[in-house]
């Protein structure tokens, strides 16, 4: 009887899902994106890992894969579903108020990192034809990884996502110029890619009016039967159909991935077809690349480290320097241009398809080929350490800028509350104070929420509150009170001490996280810490007991007699003496 463990199918699938079970926890757990564990298990699995050892140990091939071609479809189908999610999350406002960065600084962007890379690589010997095919190729950046880590909401992500647009588009055009370049190109090619273009232009638009008509009616009918299902068919029926459509007429299959998700998140529909796509978006990722990693070969690598290290980090600098340069000159704040450029600055899953073409075309040799194919590995492999590169390079770059830039005497802390953290606690505490009239100045590390709440003419300051000379600048001895809202206890602590050594009368309300953080608050100075779990409990109380019945000023008396008996009790446990009440007029935070 035939045995279906022997059958590749499911072998490979074995592989994968055991892949996806192991290493999305086994990351998580250690805060590590689980990339890095995708393209490390398709490297140890693949044909050049322990893949290779099948013919000697027969067992291994039920825990390897040895044909990376096997799967190709899968990750395909993965950057098909992964495009489709990135639709439902835009819409069509969104997309043409991105039009100047798309057909401006995302053309630029692209020309420009194609005509720098080629002219180097022709200075090094390559023809002018495959040099051109090669630029193009290494120019772009990989939609599939750069936006599940910089989203489409962030400045950066908005900034990117306008850029990786212009690039899918320009796929087709770029292996249609390939063809026209090839020393076998007739006088087809102009008109083949006009013929293309016009019926691509043609097939979008019969998508959206077609998609408008009749998607809300399939998604309506498909609620009514309340199956879940039915409702996740009907989705992967859109996609696969709009991808389907797209590639018939030669353009790219995630152009119609795209175009689905954007079609479906106009609807009121959306919303559940995100949450039922959702768990398939990690797994479709993670074949994609596990199919990466196997191109990997580490006895080749090994081999060339030096002429593949000068090439990675070459086109690396390029993009980066490039993308970075033309997001500054179109507005972009510097650390966002940086942390963009560094982001976009590896290859694409797609320069694998332009360097193909360019080997169809016969303007490079196979062997130039697989060494750049081993680049682009290499790149997507890093892209993770990319992203938390220019993170950290965006942070750096802010934080100079409003050193070098002195506080506005407004936002000094003269006769103000200072609030230290301004997310979700932050701004109630600060709604709070301006609803009273009570003059106050927030202090935040977060970029974006800092624009956000000038914007919203908040007064607030941006620097990281770890640093004692933010802390000198900001004159606390004539502050009237400090709040603590960041959810980091130890720094909260440090903090506290820190300013309570400096200011021992200043009036200082922090956020603890549980009693022992609030012992640990009192003894470092703090007038008053305020627990996380305790005070949603009496907030809990106090709605249950009103709701009961029981007299609103009875309630309210017992919740604060409550409270004080918890606040001695933790003073109580952390053996420290009562603190002074607070001054006339101030009330507890929460």
């Amino acid at each position: 009887m035939h045995n279906p463990l022997d059958n590749p199918v499911f072998s490979d699938a074995l592989v994968i899902l055991g892949a996806a079970g192991i290493v999305i926890p086994a990351f998580a757990r250690f805060r590590i994106t689980p990339i890095i564990g995708f393209l490390l298990i398709g490297i140890l699995v693949g044909p050049s890992g322990l893949g290779s050892l099948v013919d000697e140990y027969p067992w291994l091939y039920h825990v390897t894969i040895t044909d990376a071609e096997s799967i190709e479809p899968y990750a395909e189908f993965g950057i098909i579903l992964l495009l489709f999610t990135i639709g439902l999350e835009l819409s069509f406002k969104r997309l043409w108020s991105l039009r100047k960065l798309v057909f401006g600084v995302g053309a630029a962007e692209l020309l420009l990192s194609a005509l720098i890379i080629g002219t180097a690589l022709n200075a090094v010997g390559q023809n002018w034809g495959g040099a051109i095919g090669l630029g193009l190729a290494l120019a772009l950046s990989s939609t599939a990884l750069v936006l599940p880590m910089a989203g489409t909401t962030s400045p950066v992500g908005r900034a990117a996502l306008a850029m990786l647009l212009f690039e899918d588009v320009a796929i087709v055009p770029i292996i249609f110029l390939l063809g026209a370049l090839a020393p076998t190109a007739g006088m087809t090619g102009p008109s083949n890619l006009g013929l293309t273009l016009l019926l691509g232009v043609a097939t979008v638009l019969a998508m959206l009016v077609l998609g408008r008509m009749i998607l809300p009616r399939m998604f309506a009918q498909a609620a009514r039967t309340k199956s879940p299902e039915l409702f996740l068919a009907a989705s992967l029926l859109v996609v696969i159909t709009a991808s389907l459509a797209t590639a018939s007429v030669g353009l790219s299959p995630i152009v119609g991935a795209l175009l689905a998700g954007l079609i479906i998140a106009e609807t009121e529909y959306h919303g559940e077809v995100e949450i039922l796509i959702e768990p398939f978006k990690g797994l479709a990722l993670g074949v994609f690349l596990i199919t990466v990693g196997m191109s990997i070969d580490l006895r080749v690598i090994m081999a060339n480290w030096q002429a593949l290290a000068v090439a990675v980090i070459g086109v690396v600098v390029v993009k980066a320097v490039v993308t970075g340069l033309l997001l500054r000159v179109a507005g972009a704040r510097r650390g966002t241009a940086a942390e963009a450029g560094v982001l976009m600055a590896s290859p694409s899953e797609t320069t694998l398809i332009v360097l193909a073409a360019a080997v169809q075309a016969q303007l490079i040799q196979s062997s130039t080929a697989q060494f750049w194919q081993i680049v682009t590995a290499i790149g997507l492999t890093i892209t993770p350490l990319l992203a938390k590169l220019g993170h950290s390079m965006a942070r750096h770059l802010e934080m100079r800028a409003s050193d070098a830039a002195p506080i506005d005497q407004s936002d000094i802390a003269n006769d103000r509350t200072v609030i230290f953290g301004y997310g979700r606690v932050g701004e109630i505490i600060a709604d709070m104070l301006k609803e009273h009239g009570q003059p106050f100045v927030a202090v935040e590390s977060n970029v974006d929420v800092v624009l956000a709440a000038r914007r919203a003419g908040v007064p607030i300051v941006f620097g990281d509150v770890a640093r004692p000379e933010l802390l000198d600048r900001l004159r606390l001895g004539h502050a009237r009170a400090l709040i603590l809202t960041m959810d980091d206890p130890v720094l909260a602590v440090q903090i506290v001490r820190r300013v309570h050594g400096w200011v021992p009368d200043l009036t200082i309300i922090a956020r603890a996280r549980d009693t022992d953080h609030a012992s640990e608050l009192y003894r470092a100075g703090a007038t008053l810490a305020v627990p996380e779990a305790l005070e949603s409990s009496l907030q809990l109380s106090e709605a249950l007991l009103v709701d009961l019945g029981i007299a609103m000023g009875h309630v309210i008396a017992s919740i604060h007699g409550k409270r004080d008996e918890l606040r001695r009790r933790i003073m109580e446990e952390g053996g420290l003496d009562q603190k002074p009440a607070l001054r006339s007029g101030e009330a507890p935070a929460g």
